[in-house]
């Protein structure tokens, strides 16, 4: 199984760019998902996740900004990264774990899978 990234780059500050993940095999779209952010020297921090229904969880840090969707027809998973800052700089990643339901672990959910990343920079 692969997760394939799309829609990162360099954004001015204050844009809403949009993020799509892909899984190779579509059945998978249903299971738990979500993206990861890695900034520099700092650890991988979970940002947004979506279980089976829907149900979606924010870090505080895109709180109110960030919105996590799931487009089963496309099969495609989306965030929408709403008043960027420089902070929110960093290799976007989405990650799978073969769960339905919520997700257990929330933000902190071990993935089974995750993509390569794609870089977003604001500035």
């Amino acid at each position: 199984v692969q997760l394939v990234e799309s829609g990162g780059g360099s954004v001015s500050a204050g844009e809403s760019p949009r993020l799509s993940c892909a899984p190779s095999e579509p059945s998978y779209i249903r299971y738990c998902m979500g993206w990861f952010r890695q900034t520099p020297g700092l650890k991988d921090e979970g940002i947004a996740v979506i279980g089976e229904k829907g149900r979606a969880s924010y870090a505080a840090s895109v709180k109110g900004r960030f919105t996590i969707s799931r487009d089963s027809a496309e099969n495609t998973l989306s965030l929408l990264m709403d008043r960027l800052t420089p902070e929110d700089t960093g290799t976007h990643y989405c990650a799978m774990r073969f769960e339905l339901g919520d997700c257990g672990g929330g933000l902190n959910f071990i993935p089974a899978v995750r993509g390569q990343g794609t870089q977003v920079t604001v500035s």
